[in-house]
């Protein structure tokens, strides 16, 4: 059996665009999660891997340890850890998200 770090190692590195939220993307259970959905929408991503971290404790606290990022949401493209909410509001107003998501299939 897979350990909860193995397990976010590995939908990290199989999907392009991974957000780990509180709740759904459809269904979001809080501001901040509701927030980096919208802010995927907006950027044209809509077929991201999300992870429902009120649906599984082990990862709750396990992505928090993972990225060493005290708050979730936490959003990863291409394996590497974004950033929270605030962070990507940030980013897509300067346009750095954009960026960063460019030719991602998601």
């Amino acid at each position: 059996m897979s350990t909860t770090h193995e397990r976010i190692q590995e939908l990290v590195s199989n999907n392009a665009v991974v957000l780990f939220m509180k709740g759904t993307p459809t269904f979001p259970q809080c501001g901040f999660s509701s927030a980096a959905a919208h802010i995927l929408k907006l950027c044209g991503i809509t077929g991201y891997a999300s992870v429902n971290v009120l649906a599984d404790d082990e990862i709750r606290q396990g992505i928090k340890e993972f990225s060493n990022w005290p708050t979730i949401p936490q959003l990863y493209i291409k394996g590497e850890f974004v950033g929270g909410s605030d962070i990507l509001k940030e980013m897509y107003q300067s346009g750095e998200l954009q960026k960063l998501l460019e030719g991602v299939q998601a």
